[in-house]
């Protein structure tokens, strides 16, 4: 012990009475150790229901913060999020607007996914926000341009449409209702990012209102701020001067086809348009004045929070004034290549099920940048069983086992067959070989028989 002491009475002289030296050899160390050294992180406990983390480093003039709720869990984000400084808008109790620091997440969490799927169902249950959520999700990724390579500057599901600045384009009147919605959700999934939420809840609605599955993938990342916001004039107006060709610029800019056209122009089937908010429709009708929700505004469907073929029908039919047809819904069934597609569907609703909801998930992934780079599935399909290896003995009376000789015989007919140990024959080309064989022994049998 006496030793010990004397060894670090010696260590302290030394840095105490030659600090030049010290700060001399530090500069010798390799760089990444002396940037290791140059940034320092403190950790203050303010109280048991709060806590705030302070990093600051020794070459920034003002430190970082992030503040977080400790009363269930400390963890901001999963092991593969990051923390940067971004500009977000948080949407108060009160509807006011704030800009302050949140963490950016290069993927989401799939467990914190899964249950934030499940609280969006609650949710569309108490509050009969479907058309809304839809809606939410389809403009954050209709804004793609397939022209420009560059992400995020080309749009698409990025999670631009959470800040005020695209809020507040025209087109997007009446989002910030949907916002309002799910950042309760946002808030209590940090690991989820707004890109994978607004389309989570978009594709969630639909199948709750009863419409097809859709194949969904997640891991999209978010945008960072305000300024990589694309630019108004994206998305599509409901009375352009010609409705056809106005649909087909806009989808065919991010990359979608006629019938995919069509088929989401379908999710119509849901909701009602607001004339406060677009300037289309009547404040309310018989099929809409009672709600659900809120009362009030113009549907396309009778069952405005159903999913189904009816908008192809009503459009149709043209029968009801109390149902909304808007230029651009007539256009389905004015244009030539439109009319296959939407009288295939007013036809057909298992046809409309299986073409919207590949438009829809197609729709969802434009513009994205994926962590990791193949996405996230939730919900993967049944696994098939590897097929059975060839095992000759399996096949035997039972009474007793085959001879190596007849193993190695069979095995040679199995596999001229185009069978392999690996790959069981399509059909019962076994069985006839064993057939075939006993049937051979059979006749040895009776002709030496004979013989004798």
């Amino acid at each position: 012990m006496a030793e010990r002491l004397s060894q670090l009475t010696q260590i302290v002289k030394v840095q105490s009475s030659s600090p030049s030296q010290s700060q001399s050899s530090s500069l010798k160390r390799p760089m990444a150790s002396s940037l290791g050294t140059a940034a320092s992180s403190r950790i203050f406990a303010a109280s048991s229901s709060k806590a705030r983390l302070y990093l600051r480093s020794s070459y920034s003039s003002s430190p970082s913060l992030i503040s977080f709720s400790s009363s269930k869990s400390l963890a901001l984000c999963p092991r593969f999020c990051r923390h940067q400084r971004t500009s977000a808008v948080n949407v108060s109790s009160s509807g006011r607007f704030s800009t302050g620091a949140s963490p950016k997440c290069a993927a989401s969490d799939p467990d914190q996914l899964k249950s934030a799927r499940e609280d969006i169902k609650e949710l569309l249950k108490s509050k009969f926000c479907h058309p809304i959520l839809v809606r939410l999700g389809w403009h954050d990724a209709g804004t793609y341009n397939k022209n420009i390579e560059e992400w995020p500057q080309r749009g698409g599901a990025n999670g631009s449409l959470r800040f005020e600045v695209e809020l507040k384009h025209a087109a997007n009147a009446g989002l910030v209702n949907a916002l309002k919605l799910i950042q309760p959700i946002k808030d209590k999934y940090s690991g989820v990012t707004y890109a994978d939420l607004f389309q989570l809840a978009s594709a969630t609605a639909i199948e709750e209102a009863g419409g097809p599955k859709i194949p969904m993938k997640y891991g999209r990342v978010d945008v960072s701020g305000p300024n990589e916001c694309p630019e108004e004039g994206r998305l599509p107006d409901a009375g352009p001067p010609s409705p056809a060709d106005h649909l087909r610029e806009v989808f065919y800019r991010m990359g979608l086809n006629d019938k995919e056209i069509v088929a989401l122009s379908g999710a119509h089937t849901l909701g009602r348009s607001r004339p406060e908010r677009s300037g289309w429709g009547k404040p309310e009708t018989k099929y809409t004045k009672d709600g659900p929700g809120a009362p009030g505004g113009h549907s396309w469907t009778v069952q405005w929070l159903k999913f189904d073929n009816s908008y192809f029908k009503d459009i149709k039919a043209k029968k009801d004034e109390d149902l909304l047809v808007l230029p651009t819904d007539a256009a389905l069934f004015e244009d030539p290549s439109f009319k296959v597609y939407a009288e295939k569907y007013a036809e057909d609703q298992e046809t409309f099920f299986k073409d919207y909801a590949e438009a829809h998930a197609k729709l969802s992934n434009l513009g994205a940048k994926f962590d990791p780079p193949e996405g996230i599935v939730l919900d993967a399909g049944p696994t098939q069983a590897a097929p059975e290896k060839f095992v000759a003995a399996k096949y035997s009376t039972g009474k007793r086992e085959l001879s190596e000789a007849m193993k190695q015989k069979i095995r040679a007919e199995y596999e001229g067959l185009g069978g392999s140990p690996d790959k069981p024959l399509p059909t019962n080309y076994f069985l006839n070989i064993m057939i075939i064989i006993g049937v051979l022994a059979l006749l040895t049998s009776l002709m030496v028989l004979v013989a004798f």
